[in-house]
């Protein structure tokens, strides 16, 4: 049985990355601060909910309350799951706060300077001291490591906003630097790009300005299940690679 860490996975897109590795029969630690006892905001969802509903969806949900802002905290994650299951096959890297301030572009001396912690410090920096916890576990299964970010290379600066742009062009970096130290030990490392979707917290912020179409949260999890199951996966090893790409590889929808 594939065991699996997803972070950040009490809603939006880690949610739907767990619900679709539940699909596939898998043990998902669903990482997240938001939890029953303790709220940090107002839109649904919770480490709990999330591992029920992989429970309902075939695999077996294990909530874990992780504030990955606290790096021990996230050691107490990784040194559980080596204990308990004495490797990992996946750790989808998910966790971020880019949310947590709104978003809106503009020029990089208006922008609030807390986007930094919230999108680097938060967002990439806790995608590598995951990754730096998980390394040991994952090349005891050679399993597959998975950062989302999101790519543009068509732009000058990505959602005209400096830092998310310097967040998720780290975060491809981090993919290829990590795959290059990875994959002599048969680990695969890669960044998943998303597409427009419709997490619970864009659906709030646009409310009727919604536009029509969108991804499902489960559509991003598509991708990595092909990814888990792809024997030749390291062939994508430090690349980010689109969702829409992949679902026309693989053939999913």
């Amino acid at each position: 049985m594939t065991t699996a860490i997803v972070t950040g996975a009490a809603r939006g897109v880690g949610r739907g990355i767990a619900l679709v590795l539940g699909e596939a029969g898998a043990t998902v630690y669903v990482t997240d601060r938001e939890s029953r006892a303790r709220r940090h905001s107002d839109l649904p969802g919770t480490v709990e909910d999330t591992a029920e509903q992989v429970g309902e969806r075939g695999g077996q949900g294990i909530p874990v309350v992780v504030d990955h802002a606290d790096d021990d905290a996230v050691a107490a994650l990784f040194e559980r799951v080596g204990a308990e299951r004495g490797g990992l096959d996946l750790l989808v890297a998910n966790a971020c706060d880019g949310n947590a301030l709104p978003f809106a572009g503009g020029p990089f001396w208006e922008l609030p300077l807390r986007h930094w912690r919230n999108m680097m410090e938060v967002g990439v920096r806790s995608h590598l001291v995951s990754a730096w916890h998980a390394a040991p576990l994952l090349i005891e299964r050679r399993g597959l490591l998975v950062m989302t970010g999101f790519t543009d290379p068509d732009a000058e600066v990505i959602a005209g906003h400096v830092f998310y742009d310097l967040a998720m062009t780290s975060v491809s970096r981090l993919a290829r630097t990590l795959a290059c130290d990875l994959r002599p030990h048969g680990v695969t490392a890669l960044a998943l790009s998303p597409g427009f979707t419709r997490t619970e917290a864009i659906v709030a912020a646009l409310g009727e300005r919604m536009p029509p179409g969108g991804d499902p949260i489960e559509f991003p999890g598509r991708a990595v299940r092909a990814l888990l199951e792809d024997p030749e996966v390291a062939r994508h090893a430090g690349r980010t690679l689109r969702v829409a790409d992949l679902a026309e590889e693989y053939g999913f929808r």
